[in-house]
Protein backbone atom coordinates (compact mmCIF):
# COMPACT_ATOMS: atom_id res chain seq x y z
CA UNK A 1 0.00 0.00 0.00
CA UNK A 2 1.52 3.29 -1.04
CA UNK A 3 1.44 6.32 1.24
CA UNK A 4 2.00 9.90 0.37
CA UNK A 5 4.11 11.95 2.70
CA UNK A 6 2.32 13.03 5.83
CA UNK A 7 -0.50 10.44 5.64
CA UNK A 8 -0.87 7.83 8.31
CA UNK A 9 -0.99 4.27 7.00
CA UNK A 10 -4.48 2.79 6.90
CA UNK A 11 -5.09 -0.62 8.37
CA UNK A 12 -7.60 -3.00 6.91
CA UNK A 13 -10.91 -3.21 8.66
CA UNK A 14 -10.48 0.00 10.69
CA UNK A 15 -11.94 3.38 10.06
CA UNK A 16 -9.72 6.43 10.43
CA UNK A 17 -10.09 8.14 13.77
CA UNK A 18 -10.85 11.75 13.11
CA UNK A 19 -13.46 14.14 14.31
CA UNK A 20 -15.23 14.27 10.97
CA UNK A 21 -15.97 10.54 10.71
CA UNK A 22 -19.61 9.70 11.16
CA UNK A 23 -20.85 6.94 13.40
CA UNK A 24 -23.64 4.88 11.88
CA UNK A 25 -26.55 4.17 14.16
CA UNK A 26 -28.43 0.94 13.46
CA UNK A 27 -32.05 1.21 14.43
CA UNK A 28 -33.70 -1.72 16.21
CA UNK A 29 -30.33 -3.33 16.92
CA UNK A 30 -30.37 -6.28 19.30
CA UNK A 31 -28.16 -5.73 22.36
CA UNK A 32 -25.25 -8.17 22.67
CA UNK A 33 -26.60 -9.73 25.86
CA UNK A 34 -29.82 -10.73 24.06
CA UNK A 35 -27.86 -12.07 21.08
CA UNK A 36 -25.81 -14.27 23.39
CA UNK A 37 -28.88 -15.66 25.12
CA UNK A 38 -30.44 -16.50 21.72
CA UNK A 39 -27.28 -18.26 20.66
CA UNK A 40 -27.28 -20.48 23.71
CA UNK A 41 -28.79 -23.89 23.10
CA UNK A 42 -32.08 -24.59 24.81
CA UNK A 43 -32.30 -27.13 27.58
CA UNK A 44 -31.64 -30.59 26.02
CA UNK A 45 -34.17 -32.26 28.32
CA UNK A 46 -36.93 -29.84 27.28
CA UNK A 47 -36.03 -30.30 23.60
CA UNK A 48 -36.17 -34.10 24.04
CA UNK A 49 -39.61 -33.89 25.67
CA UNK A 50 -40.95 -31.72 22.85
CA UNK A 51 -39.54 -34.06 20.17
CA UNK A 52 -40.96 -37.11 21.99
CA UNK A 53 -44.44 -35.57 21.87
CA UNK A 54 -44.06 -34.89 18.12
CA UNK A 55 -42.88 -38.44 17.41
CA UNK A 56 -45.67 -40.04 19.42
CA UNK A 57 -48.17 -38.19 17.26
CA UNK A 58 -46.47 -39.45 14.09
CA UNK A 59 -45.86 -43.03 15.27
CA UNK A 60 -49.54 -43.66 15.95
CA UNK A 61 -49.94 -44.26 12.20
CA UNK A 62 -46.67 -46.19 11.69
CA UNK A 63 -46.50 -49.88 12.45
CA UNK A 64 -43.22 -51.74 12.78
CA UNK A 65 -42.87 -54.03 9.78
CA UNK A 66 -46.09 -52.61 8.33
CA UNK A 67 -46.95 -52.01 4.71
CA UNK A 68 -44.88 -49.06 3.50
CA UNK A 69 -47.25 -48.67 0.56
CA UNK A 70 -50.33 -48.32 2.77
CA UNK A 71 -52.42 -45.23 1.99
CA UNK A 72 -54.93 -44.02 4.56
CA UNK A 73 -58.32 -44.04 2.75
CA UNK A 74 -59.17 -40.72 4.44
CA UNK A 75 -56.38 -39.06 2.41
CA UNK A 76 -57.98 -39.97 -0.92
CA UNK A 77 -60.31 -37.22 -2.20
CA UNK A 78 -63.89 -38.26 -2.83
CA UNK A 79 -64.45 -39.57 -6.35
CA UNK A 80 -60.78 -40.45 -6.87
CA UNK A 81 -58.65 -43.60 -6.53
CA UNK A 82 -54.97 -43.80 -5.57
CA UNK A 83 -52.63 -46.55 -6.73
CA UNK A 84 -48.88 -47.07 -6.67
CA UNK A 85 -47.49 -47.34 -10.19
CA UNK A 86 -44.01 -48.34 -11.31
CA UNK A 87 -41.78 -45.40 -12.25
CA UNK A 88 -38.40 -47.15 -12.51
CA UNK A 89 -37.38 -50.36 -14.26
CA UNK A 90 -34.18 -51.87 -12.85
CA UNK A 91 -33.34 -48.46 -11.37
CA UNK A 92 -33.75 -46.57 -14.66
CA UNK A 93 -36.51 -44.28 -15.90
CA UNK A 94 -39.12 -45.99 -18.09
CA UNK A 95 -40.67 -43.21 -20.20
CA UNK A 96 -42.78 -45.52 -22.40
CA UNK A 97 -44.49 -46.98 -19.31
CA UNK A 98 -45.16 -43.48 -17.97
CA UNK A 99 -46.75 -42.57 -21.34
CA UNK A 100 -48.99 -45.66 -21.11
CA UNK A 101 -50.09 -44.63 -17.61
CA UNK A 102 -50.85 -41.09 -18.77
CA UNK A 103 -52.90 -42.41 -21.72
CA UNK A 104 -54.86 -44.56 -19.27
CA UNK A 105 -55.67 -41.42 -17.24
CA UNK A 106 -53.20 -41.82 -14.36
CA UNK A 107 -51.59 -38.64 -13.00
CA UNK A 108 -49.07 -38.21 -10.15
CA UNK A 109 -50.64 -37.25 -6.82
CA UNK A 110 -49.35 -33.74 -6.00
CA UNK A 111 -47.24 -33.61 -2.85
CA UNK A 112 -48.48 -30.11 -1.98
CA UNK A 113 -52.17 -31.17 -1.84
CA UNK A 114 -52.26 -30.93 1.99
CA UNK A 115 -50.20 -31.55 5.14
CA UNK A 116 -50.95 -35.29 5.18
CA UNK A 117 -49.55 -35.65 1.66
CA UNK A 118 -46.49 -33.48 2.44
CA UNK A 119 -45.74 -35.72 5.46
CA UNK A 120 -45.25 -38.68 3.11
CA UNK A 121 -41.95 -37.29 1.80
CA UNK A 122 -38.91 -35.64 3.44
CA UNK A 123 -39.10 -31.90 4.04
CA UNK A 124 -36.26 -31.22 1.56
CA UNK A 125 -37.79 -33.36 -1.24
CA UNK A 126 -37.12 -31.49 -4.50
CA UNK A 127 -40.12 -32.69 -6.51
CA UNK A 128 -43.88 -32.44 -6.20
CA UNK A 129 -44.51 -36.22 -6.35
CA UNK A 130 -44.82 -38.99 -3.75
CA UNK A 131 -42.44 -41.90 -4.37
CA UNK A 132 -41.41 -45.13 -2.60
CA UNK A 133 -38.87 -47.67 -3.86
CA UNK A 134 -39.27 -46.78 -7.53
CA UNK A 135 -43.06 -46.56 -7.24
CA UNK A 136 -45.03 -43.37 -7.83
CA UNK A 137 -48.34 -42.59 -6.13
CA UNK A 138 -50.86 -41.81 -8.88
CA UNK A 139 -54.55 -40.94 -9.06
CA UNK A 140 -57.41 -41.46 -11.49
CA UNK A 141 -61.17 -40.87 -11.18
CA UNK A 142 -62.74 -43.77 -9.21
CA UNK A 143 -65.41 -44.29 -11.88
CA UNK A 144 -62.76 -44.90 -14.55
CA UNK A 145 -60.91 -47.29 -12.22
CA UNK A 146 -64.10 -49.29 -11.61
CA UNK A 147 -64.86 -49.48 -15.35
CA UNK A 148 -61.33 -50.75 -16.06
CA UNK A 149 -61.69 -53.35 -13.28
CA UNK A 150 -64.99 -54.62 -14.72
CA UNK A 151 -63.48 -54.81 -18.22
CA UNK A 152 -60.45 -56.72 -16.88
CA UNK A 153 -62.67 -59.18 -14.97
CA UNK A 154 -64.83 -59.76 -18.06
CA UNK A 155 -61.79 -60.51 -20.25
CA UNK A 156 -60.31 -62.87 -17.62
CA UNK A 157 -63.59 -64.85 -17.32
CA UNK A 158 -63.93 -64.96 -21.11
CA UNK A 159 -60.45 -66.48 -21.42
CA UNK A 160 -61.41 -69.22 -18.93
CA UNK A 161 -64.70 -69.97 -20.74
CA UNK A 162 -62.96 -70.08 -24.13
CA UNK A 163 -60.32 -72.49 -22.83
CA UNK A 164 -62.96 -74.73 -21.20
CA UNK A 165 -64.87 -74.84 -24.51
CA UNK A 166 -61.66 -75.71 -26.34
CA UNK A 167 -60.84 -78.56 -23.94
CA UNK A 168 -64.39 -79.98 -23.93
CA UNK A 169 -64.99 -79.55 -27.66
CA UNK A 170 -64.13 -81.91 -30.46
CA UNK A 171 -63.39 -81.29 -34.12
CA UNK A 172 -66.32 -81.35 -36.56
CA UNK A 173 -67.29 -84.84 -37.71
CA UNK A 174 -65.94 -86.61 -34.59
CA UNK A 175 -67.71 -87.97 -31.55
CA UNK A 176 -68.51 -85.66 -28.63
CA UNK A 177 -66.98 -85.90 -25.18
CA UNK A 178 -70.30 -86.19 -23.37
CA UNK A 179 -69.66 -89.71 -22.05
CA UNK A 180 -68.49 -89.80 -18.42
CA UNK A 181 -65.33 -91.76 -19.30
CA UNK A 182 -64.10 -89.23 -21.85
CA UNK A 183 -65.53 -86.01 -20.41
CA UNK A 184 -62.68 -83.66 -19.35
CA UNK A 185 -62.37 -83.09 -15.61
CA UNK A 186 -61.75 -79.36 -15.10
CA UNK A 187 -61.05 -78.28 -11.55
CA UNK A 188 -60.90 -74.67 -10.49
CA UNK A 189 -59.05 -73.48 -7.44
CA UNK A 190 -56.22 -71.41 -6.11
CA UNK A 191 -52.94 -72.82 -4.86
CA UNK A 192 -49.38 -71.69 -4.47
CA UNK A 193 -47.15 -72.07 -7.49
CA UNK A 194 -44.10 -74.28 -6.97
CA UNK A 195 -40.86 -72.32 -6.66
CA UNK A 196 -37.91 -73.75 -8.64
CA UNK A 197 -34.98 -74.74 -6.42
CA UNK A 198 -32.22 -73.66 -8.81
Amino acid sequence: MENTAGEAPRRRGRRPKDADSEVQVVENAVPRAEMRSDMREEDPLERARRRTAELRGQLEHVQEGGDKFYIDPNMVPEGWAYEWKRRLLLGAEDPSHMVELARAGWEPVPLNRDAAHRAMMPANWPGNTIERDGMLLMERPAEVVEEARRRHDYLARKQVRDKEAQIAGTPDGTMTRDHAQVRPQIKKGYEAMPIPKD
